[in-house]
């Protein structure tokens, strides 16, 4: 099931994105939203209200009350950002107000002279949950989706630690929608700036895959429903400048596309 947040002449819901086809299978048209009542966790209830896809505007899938990140998880990313890949996963996090949807301007702040994208595969949290095991992390997982762990390089290199650098409003774009069904073991990965394909990789090349993250994370904090983990980012970072538009694709979710201007 492919759940989105959208926002139409009515307000704003949540929405299972459904494709009609006719009685041989054949696709009948666009894609439908049909409205889910209160939130997508368990099992959802609908309205029968339905928007056709191309009448909504997509907003970010899930408002996550924090959005916990995993650094230096592809070993290539590591080699070209020099030093050692860590033993365990290595946590930051951005706040919550970083979130930003599909179409969204990301935004250059004006004491940064490099913000880069960093395009990664997103795990969104079904239920709140601590100290799960490494075999039972997929009960917990609501779906996947496609994230941009934007980053200020110079400022994180200046830092030290991480938060300014990954903090600011507008850097951390998520969507297009939360995909339930996939596996995530080995989805490709892709970065597109201004069409130029930048990063190409695979899930199966992470050094710390789903279930060890899920478990190592809910050992220190208590995950809740809609909480975010970024998984982290493979080789071919690089600076973003306003006017143009960076593109992250999952395999099997889709593609986040936002264009990038001076704040």
């Amino acid at each position: 099931m492919r759940l989105a947040r959208i926002t139409h002449a009515d307000g704003v819901s949540f929405a299972a994105l459904q494709s009609p086809t006719t009685a041989g299978g054949e696709p009948d048209g666009g894609d439908i939203c049909a409205e889910i009542a209160e939130h997508p966790f368990g099992d959802p209830t609908f309205t029968g209200r339905t928007w056709p896809l191309a009448d909504v505007r997509l907003l970010a899938p899930i408002l996550p009350t924090k959005v916990v990140c995993i650094g230096k998880n592809y070993a290539d990313h590591v080699s070209e950002m020099g030093g050692e890949a860590p033993p365990a996963p290595l946590i930051f996090m951005k706040p919550s107000t970083t979130v930003i949807g599909p179409g969204v301007a990301i935004q250059l702040p004006p004491d940064s002279q490099r913000v880069d994208y960093e395009g990664e595969l997103a795990i969104v949290i079904g239920r709140p949950c601590r100290d799960v095991p490494e075999a039972r992390a997929r009960d917990v997982v609501l779906g996947y989706t496609v994230a941009n762990d934007v980053t200020a390089r110079d400022l994180q290199q200046a830092d030290g630690q991480w938060t300014r650098a990954k903090g600011y409003d507008s850097f951390c774009p998520l969507g297009p929608w939360i995909e339930t069904t996939i596996d995530p073991g080995d989805l490709a990965i892709r970065t597109e700036l201004d069409g130029e394909v930048r990063q190409d990789s695979r899930t199966h090349l992470l050094l710390h895959p789903v279930e060890e993250l899920i478990a190592y994370i809910s050992r220190v904090m208590t995950l809740l429903p809609g909480d975010v983990i970024l998984t982290g980012t493979p080789a071919g970072v690089g600076p973003m400048a306003s006017g143009q538009q960076v593109s992250v694709t999952v395999e099997g979710i889709g593609s986040l596309t936002n264009p990038v201007q001076a704040r």
